[in-house]
C-alpha cells in the first residue's frame, strides 16, 4: 500500500467520463485466460488509458487478517476475518487497493464517482481493522490497466461487454454468481452472448 498519491491517482482525478464507475464484463471471446469470466469495476477510463479491479475473483489462500498481520496492524473487528481478497489484476500484483462506499474519505482517496472511492494507503487497513473504515469495501491485490485506446479497442473487438455498475453487486459476496448477475442488468442469459457486438 502506498501512503502518497501518486501519478495514476492524479490521472484518475483527470478522468473525463467513458466508462468510468461501470462494469466491464469478459465476453466468451476474451482471449487471455487471467480475464475469463470477470467482472472488473473500472475505476477510471480517458483518453490516458483505464484502470480497474476485477470484482469476482477472491484469492483462495489469502485473507485479509493475513495482510494485517503482514503489516503488523491488530485486527480488533471481528468482521475482518470475514472480508475476501481479490485478484485485481495482472499488474503490480504486490500492491493493495479498497474499493470502497463513499462513506470514507481520507487523504489520498480517489473518489471514482459519488457513490464509489478508492484508496490505496495503509490508513484505511488500520481503520478498518480497528471498526472504523467504509461501510462497505472490496479489497483486492493488483489492478488491470490499460494503456490509450486500449480498452476502447478491445471493446470493438469484443472481448469486453460495458454494463451499469450496481452498489449491491459490487460489493456482495455471491462471486461465483457476479459474471451472470452483472450480465442479467442487460437482459442477457449468458447461452445467448452474441459474439458480434460489445456495448461502448
Amino acid at each position: 500500500m502506498h501512503e502518497s498519491e501518486d501519478a495514476m491517482g492524479r490521472a484518475m482525478l483527470q478522468t473525463s467520463g467513458y466508462l468510468t464507475g461501470q462494469f466491464l464484463v469478459a465476453m466468451p471471446t476474451m482471449a487471455d485466460p487471467r480475464f475469463h469470466r470477470t467482472v472488473i469495476y473500472v475505476c477510471a477510463h480517458s483518453s490516458e488509458g483505464a484502470m480497474g479491479l476485477i470484482v469476482n475473483k477472491p484469492l483462495n489462500d489469502l485473507r485479509f487478517t493475513d495482510i494485517l498481520g503482514q503489516l503488523k496492524i491488530t485486527a480488533r473487528s471481528n468482521n475482518c476475518a470475514q472480508i475476501h481478497v481479490h485478484r485485481g489484476g495482472p499488474v503490480e500484483v504486490q500492491r493493495g487497493f479498497v474499493l470502497h462506499s463513499a462513506d470514507y474519505q481520507k487523504n489520498g482517496t480517489v473518489m471514482v464517482n459519488e457513490d464509489v472511492a478508492l484508496s490505496a494507503t495503509t490508513e484505511i487497513l488500520k481503520d478498518i481493522a480497528e471498526g472504523y473504515g467504509p461501510h462497505q469495501n472490496l479489497m483486492a491485490l493488483g489492478y488491470s490497466g490499460w494503456g490509450p485506446n486500449q480498452l476502447d479497442d478491445e471493446i470493438k473487438r469484443n472481448a469486453w461487454l460495458s454494463v451499469p455498475s450496481d452498489l449491491d453487486l459490487l460489493f456482495s459476496e455471491g462471486y461465483d454468481h457476479k459474471w451472470e448477475l452483472a450480465l442479467a442488468r442487460l437482459g442477457i442469459a449468458p447461452h445467448r452472448l452474441s459474439t458480434d457486438v460489445g456495448h461502448a
